[in-house]
Formats: structure tokens, C-alpha cells, sequence
């Protein structure tokens, strides 16, 4: 059978999506494609183990033996026996699918809340097409290796993302700027990863191929992960064993509320702070609804140690739970909205905490319409609790605003521009329009401010200065105006007049 190569694979599965294209809601049908591809990717991998184990052995029993194999694929459950049905196609799907979820562990809730059986949906005659297109080709290890195919889902993945607008930056972060951001950590072997908010699983993935692209032994990572909404923590999990990758656990549930950590003893998950040597994340910007009321009352996983984030703006909470969640050595890079930077009232108190202890040890600014359905900048923040001497009582300000290359509908970062980045990062030193060291008692005598252009300006937002001095009031009576109203609230709550 001829090899596939990168693109005509990723042609072959985009082909896929639309046949379901136009029939299935544009928010759902990335999971139906998923969930197929993987079935069929699990069915194909049983048959290659079970004909290398029958030359093996002679014996077709042992050679089908679940314990033999990677996942249990049941006879009666296999692609080609869904494929002997002509009429209800969709239930059939329905019942592997749960077959393959009870009989594997590491499996269930992997496919999610997959329903192929609405007939109106799905016809049998649009499943027959789809389920034909899909054995147009074999996805046997030996014809489609797993780094290929992950490659491959990562494109469906970022293609989907892109397709979705807004939505799509909920699982999906663009690759350069998660390659940016662990090029800023440099993971070592042996190192555990950690992301608590991690969507897709492209950040745990991007630490793996990093040790990949260095030659040494990704497998010694340990990774682990959080995700609220179920349906991304399911293409996850795909997009982990798809790459081959078996022991990574990523929890499910909210991580402000309930943070999970991995107890290996038990192999369970439990309530909890984990500590690892790298944290990475892109948490949702602003979250109006995160937590705030249980916080007021003090964090019950004692996170919040810089202060409590306004109620209308998780985005610091999302950055405490992340330093909570650091080896005494360990390092984080977070992605945040700018107005984390020079937002007043509550955060800007959390801010001053923070520069006080030393822990922000730089900031990088990135260029606007870089993620998908926001076209605003954003910025990375690198975080350690135990700097180096050399950049104790500083911070690195780098200033990517011009760092970029244009698209038609969005911006992007090329290897040059990442390299650009990364090398200013790890070089600590004023470069002239780019970065700068800036004193943290600068910072401190400027009310605790890091709007990036106040302390270096590229050219590129030289006219854009004064507007952004005007947001940053603007949030800041914003941020004033929250406080005020839960005050307000507080005193009506306390007369009876509101329960």
C-alpha cells in the first residue's frame, strides 16, 4: 500500500470534515470526525499487533489476547464489523464506541458525548460516505507513523480552530506561541510538566517535542494537565495517544474551584495543588465567573497569597494557581490579556505583591491578531520564585509588538520572529527597540505598572501610546467601579435589602 505523505494525509482527514460540513452544528462536528479517526486508528493498530503476534506464535487466540495489545479492541466492536451493517450504522458506531470505553480504562470518556444514532443527522447513507472515505486509506503504524498522524491532528485540530472564530481559542493556542513559550522554560529530562488549563494538550505536547528536537528522552517527562470543558479534555486525550503518549493524566473539573492532582500511589486524581518543575498555560481571558465569592472568604487551597482578583477578572487567579503549583525552583509561563499589566484596584495590588516578592521575571509583549477571535494583543508572563542572582530585583520587558509576520485574516510569528523572542529572553539585556531591564524599584515608583510601551517602544506603537494610557484608566475606573458595587452590595446584603 503506497505511503501518505504529510500534506496528502492531512488532505485525506480535512476531506472528512466535509462531508459532515453543513449537516452538523460548525461548535460539534470537529468531534465526530475526531472520534472516528481514532476508531478507526485503534482497529487499524489492533490488526497490525495481532498479525505480527499470529507470526509470532502460530496461535490466534494468544495473538488476540487483550493483554498482548495496546487498547482492547472487541471482535464484535471492530471497524470491520460495523462495516457489515447497512441500517442503523450510527448505533453500531454508538456501541463501539461504548465498547471500547468499558473494556479499556485509560478510555472512557475519550469519545465524549459522541451520538451518531440521530438519523436525521446522520443518515445511514451520509455514514456509509463518511465511513467509506475514511478506508480510503490504512492508518497502521507502518503507514502512517504516530508523530505523523498526530501532526496531522494537531492540523485538523488548528484548521477547526480557525474555522470557529472566537470558540476556537477556547482549546486551541497557535503553535509559535506555545513553542515560544516552552523555547522560554527549556524543559531538562526527567522534568514534570504541568498545564492547568490545557485544552487540546498542545502545550504538554510542544514540551515533548522540544526534548525531541534536542535529542534527548522525551519519554522521561512527566505531564500532566487540567480541563473544565469535556468535550476539549476528550480531544486531548486523543491528541496524546494519537502521539503515542500513554502516561500523561489530565484531569477533568474546574481548576480554580477543584484542582486536581495526580497521586501516583493511588493512581487516582484528588483534590488538590500538585508541584511540578514546569508550568505552562493559556487560561481564558477575563473570566467574568470564576471563583470570586469563594475567594473573598480566603482560597481553600491557599493560592491566593498575592491577594483576591476582582470579581469580574480571573486572570490573576489563573496566574496564583500556577505559582501555587511550583517546585521552590520551578518556572511558569503564562499567556494573559494586557490589561493584566496595568489594570488598578485589586490586581494592581496583586501586582505590586508580586514585584515586591521577585517572583515576575519577565514580560513579552506579543503582537495583536496572533489568536483566534481575538485580535487584541496579549503577553506572556515568566514567573520564578527563585530567580538567578543576576536578575533578582529585575525585570526583562520585551516589546514584540513589531515582531510579526501578516496574514490575511490573522497574524503570525515565523521561526525568525519566535527565535527574535526567545533569544531576548534567554539574553536578559537591553536590546535597542526590543527589550529592556527594568529595575523592579522603576516599576514600583510607576504605581506597580507594566504597560510593556512605557518602558519600550518600537516604533510600531508609537501612535498607539496615548490610546493605550487611556485604557489603562479606563480599566482602572472599571476595576474601581467593581469594587465600589460589591461594597455597595455588601451594605444592602447586610440591611436585608438584597439576599
Amino acid at each position: 500500500m503506497a505511503k501518505l505523505t504529510q500534506s496528502e494525509l492531512e488532505r485525506h482527514l480535512w476531506q472528512a470534515a466535509d462531508i459532515l460540513r453543513g449537516h452538523v452544528d460548525a461548535g460539534k462536528f470537529k468531534d465526530y470526525i475526531f472520534a472516528l479517526l481514532f476508531y478507526r486508528r485503534l482497529c487499524d493498530v489492533w490488526d497490525e499487533e495481532f498479525e505480527v503476534l499470529l507470526a509470532e506464535t502460530g496461535d490466534r487466540e494468544e495473538a488476540a489476547d487483550p493483554d498482548e495489545h495496546r487498547f482492547d479492541v472487541p471482535p464484535e466492536h471492530h471497524w470491520n464489523a460495523v462495516r457489515k451493517h447497512s441500517t442503523q450504522i450510527g448505533q453500531h458506531l454508538n456501541n463501539a464506541f461504548n465498547a471500547l470505553m468499558d473494556r479499556n480504562m485509560r478510555l472512557q470518556g475519550v469519545f465524549g458525548d459522541v451520538d451518531f444514532a440521530n438519523q436525521e443527522r446522520f443518515p445511514d447513507a451520509r455514514l456509509e460516505k463518511l465511513l467509506a472515505h475514511f478506508e480510503k486509506h490504512r492508518l497502521r503504524n507502518s503507514d502512517v507513523p504516530p508523530d505523523m498522524l498526530g501532526d496531522a491532528y494537531m492540523f485538523l485540530i488548528e484548521q477547526f480552530a480557525e474555522g470557529a472564530g472566537k470558540k476556537g481559542g477556547e482549546f486551541y493556542t497557535p503553535r509559535q506561541v506555545v513553542k515560544l513559550i516552552v523555547e522560554c522554560l527549556d524543559p531538562q529530562p526527567g522534568m514534570s510538566i504541568y498545564d492547568p488549563t490545557c485544552g487540546s494538550g498542545g502545550m504538554l505536547l510542544e514540551a515533548v517535542q522540544h526534548l525531541k528536537d534536542k535529542g534527548q528522552d522525551p519519554r522521561s517527562l512527566s505531564l500532566y494537565g487540567q480541563e473544565k470543558e469535556l468535550d476539549t479534555w476528550a480531544i486531548a486525550q486523543i491528541n496524546l495517544f494519537l502521539h503515542d503518549i500513554d502516561d500523561a493524566f489530565i484531569a477533568k473539573g474546574d481548576t480554580i474551584l477543584d484542582p486536581k492532582r495526580f497521586e501516583p500511589k493511588t493512581g487516582e486524581f484528588a483534590s488538590g495543588v500538585g508541584a511540578y518543575d514546569r508550568v505552562l498555560a493559556n487560561p481564558p481571558f477575563s473570566q467574568k465567573v470564576w471563583g470570586h465569592e469563594v475567594w473573598t472568604n480566603g482560597d481553600p487551597y491557599g493560592r491566593d497569597e498575592y491577594g483576591v482578583p476582582p470579581k469580574g477578572y480571573g486572570d490573576l487567579a489563573f496566574v496564583q494557581h500556577m505559582v501555587a503549583s511550583l517546585k521552590d525552583d520551578g518556572m511558569l509561563g503564562v499567556v494573559v490579556p494586557h490589561g493584566v499589566l496595568f489594570r488598578g484596584g485589586a490586581e494592581g495590588r496583586i501586582r505590586e505583591a508580586m514585584l515586591k516578592a521577585d517572583i515576575i521575571e519577565a514580560v513579552i509583549g506579543l503582537a495583536p491578531n496572533l489568536f483566534y477571535g481575538a485580535g487584541i494583543p496579549a503577553a506572556i508572563l515568566i514567573i520564578r520564585k527563585a530567580k538567578p542572582s543576576e536578575r533578582q530585583g529585575k525585570v526583562l520587558v520585551i516589546n514584540g509588538d513589531a515582531t510579526f509576520t501578516p496574514g490575511k485574516a490573522q497574524n503570525h510569528l515565523t521561526d525568525a520572529n519566535l527565535r527574535t523572542l526567545a533569544d531576548a529572553f534567554h539574553g536578559f539585556a537591553d536590546i535597542e527597540k526590543l527589550a529592556r531591564v527594568v529595575a523592579v524599584d522603576e516599576i514600583t515608583a510607576n504605581g506597580s505598572n507594566l504597560n510593556i510601551s512605557r518602558y519600550v517602544q518600537t516604533g510600531a506603537d508609537a501612535e498607539s501610546v496615548d490610546v493605550a494610557a487611556e485604557v489603562a484608566k479606563l480599566q482602572d475606573l472599571i476595576a474601581k467601579r467593581d469594587e465600589a458595587e460589591a461594597v455597595m452590595f455588601g451594605h444592602l446584603k447586610k440591611l436585608g435589602y438584597v439576599e
